[in-house]
């Protein structure tokens, strides 16, 4: 069993200012639709997000922190995207986890992410930050997994007026599918087999998202 370190917990950390508190991964157009009402509903959307979108970013952080080259990433994490909102709003991540990772730790890695065009796309540089701090492609790969679910979670309490005690205790519940996801992805990526797992209704929600005259989160 891979040894928990507490830099994995702090990269891991909601609270963590890299901007994705702006962000409901999708969850805020599911509600406006009504696709997502309930926790049933949230549970279900968290799991497809995770087994989908969260399944390839968790490939693409494990390839960044196994030392994968940084341009071949950026091409395999756009054909992997093809809503051109979600591939903006990826690297606008991206970018704001950089400006971060200045004040945590610092790389020639990191600094060759940074002179990506247009920033690279997020799971890439979570990976590269995860190297920085002495993570391997596991710890990678279980952060972006769980950033998958994170996100539209706390959305949904906001946008739903769900239990938070209850929201929280779905995740807890998917949390064994996350560990899943990543120990499947994370040896193979990092050896250069990523995987291409698509949503989708995701691209549809991003894309719906930016016609929405009244919305609480910028995706």
């Amino acid at each position: 069993m891979p040894i928990l370190r507490a830099a994995a917990l702090l990269l891991a950390d909601g609270r963590l200012p890299t901007g994705g508190h702006a962000h409901s991964g999708g969850v805020e157009t599911a509600v406006a639709t009504g696709a997502v009402r309930t926790l049933a509903d949230l549970r279900e959307y968290c799991r497809g997000r995770l087994h989908a979108a969260g399944c390839t970013a968790a490939g693409l952080a494990a390839a960044a922190a196994g030392g994968l080259d940084l341009t071949r990433l950026d091409a395999e994490a756009d054909a992997r995207c093809p809503s051109p909102t979600l591939r903006a709003t990826s690297r606008r991540l991206g970018r704001h986890l950089l400006r971060t990772a200045r004040h945590l730790w610092w790389s020639d890695r990191l600094a060759a992410a940074a002179e990506t065009p247009h920033g690279p796309h997020q799971p890439v540089a979570l990976g590269c930050l995860a190297f920085a701090a002495g993570l391997g492609p596991h710890d990678a790969a279980l952060i972006a997994a769980l950033d998958s679910i994170t996100p539209p979670a706390a959305a949904a309490v906001r946008l739903l007026g769900l239990d938070p005690f209850a929201v929280h205790g779905m995740l807890a519940r998917l949390s064994g599918e996350a560990d899943d996801v990543a120990g499947r992805v994370a040896g193979p990526a990092a050896a250069g087999e990523l995987p291409s797992r698509s949503a989708p209704l995701l691209d549809y929600y991003a894309e719906h998202h930016d016609t929405m005259e009244v919305r609480l989160f910028a995706s």
